[in-house]
């Protein structure tokens, strides 16, 4: 927060983040020791319409991280992505 004086009042003024601006949301991937690299391939170019490049390179940070941001944007955009994830058997969260 900061303040800006005015020739008579003093006013309070916000500062809103880029994030908070836009409503972004995080769509995460969560590894496990079921789903194969292809599997989680796959369903990121057909879900989230990755390049299978992208697709490839999410699959290997989810593996060597624990997980991955494989999309950001509103929440109401992330939803239906995250239940076709899960649908797939693959863990994923909105955050």
């Amino acid at each position: 927060m900061s303040f800006i004086k005015n020739t008579d009042t003093l006013v309070e003024e916000k500062t809103l983040t880029y994030e908070e601006i836009l409503e972004v949301n995080r769509l995460i991937v969560h590894n496990d020791e079921i789903n194969t690299f292809d599997w989680v391939i796959e369903t990121l170019i057909d879900v989230c319409k990755h390049t299978w490049e992208q697709a490839e390179q999410c699959s290997l940070i989810i593996h060597h991280k624990g997980k991955a941001q494989v999309k950001h944007g509103r929440l109401e955009d992330l939803k239906p992505l995250k239940e076709a994830i899960c649908d797939r058997g693959i863990d994923a969260t909105i955050e």
